[in-house]
């Protein structure tokens, strides 16, 4: 039996990854899938491998990731490893990007896309509260979340506490029942 991919979107300060985490911790069968960025590993939030620009070319040209993008001046990469993951049987979770999803789709035409959102107000407050950003880039982040999800998106709010949000998330994650009959 194959695994299924989700794809999880949404703007900066959605709470993507509180939400992984906490859908990992409760489902520990699920694969949070560490994505490679070119940025150093000390700066936080999700955990990731931090590479240089110089290596992720290097991984990049070696055919090892599944998929990859570029956005906001950094680069990540999702390990070739989800597919044999899958394979296996394992579901994966990535925190994506809306402009890696075509890409996405052309290596796994079955992912699933989840969109995480909140109410603009938070967004902006949890932006500011995790300190990695200016209030430009604040400003900016803010600007493209005005953006709308994937026609095919399952939209997941995220704007109460974070078991709610977990509790949706899983939800998201759960195939629709089949009629019997």
């Amino acid at each position: 039996m194959s695994g299924r991919l989700f794809v999880v979107l949404g703007p900066s300060g959605a709470g993507k990854d509180t939400l992984i985490a906490g859908a990992v911790a409760r489902r520990p069968e699920l694969l949070w899938a560490r994505r490679v960025v070119t940025r150093p590993e000390a700066a936080g939030g999700e955990p990731y491998e931090g590479v240089s620009r110089e290596e992720f070319e290097r991984r990049r040209s070696a055919g090892l990731f599944a998929v990859w993008w570029e956005a906001h001046g950094l680069l990540y990469g999702a390990p070739a490893t989800i597919g044999d993951e899958m394979e296996a049987g394992r579901d994966v979770i990535l925190n994506g990007s809306r402009g890696a999803v075509g890409q996405a789709r052309l290596v796994f035409p079955h992912l699933k896309v989840i969109y995480v959102t909140a109410p603009e107000a938070v967004l902006a407050r949890r932006l500011a509260a995790r300190g990695r950003e200016s209030e430009a880039e604040i400003a900016q982040r803010l600007a493209r979340a005005a953006f709308p999800p994937p026609k095919d998106a399952v939209v997941v709010q995220n704007d109460g506490s974070v078991e709610d949000g977990v509790s949706r998330l899983l939800a998201a994650l759960t195939p629709p029942m089949r009629n019997a009959g």
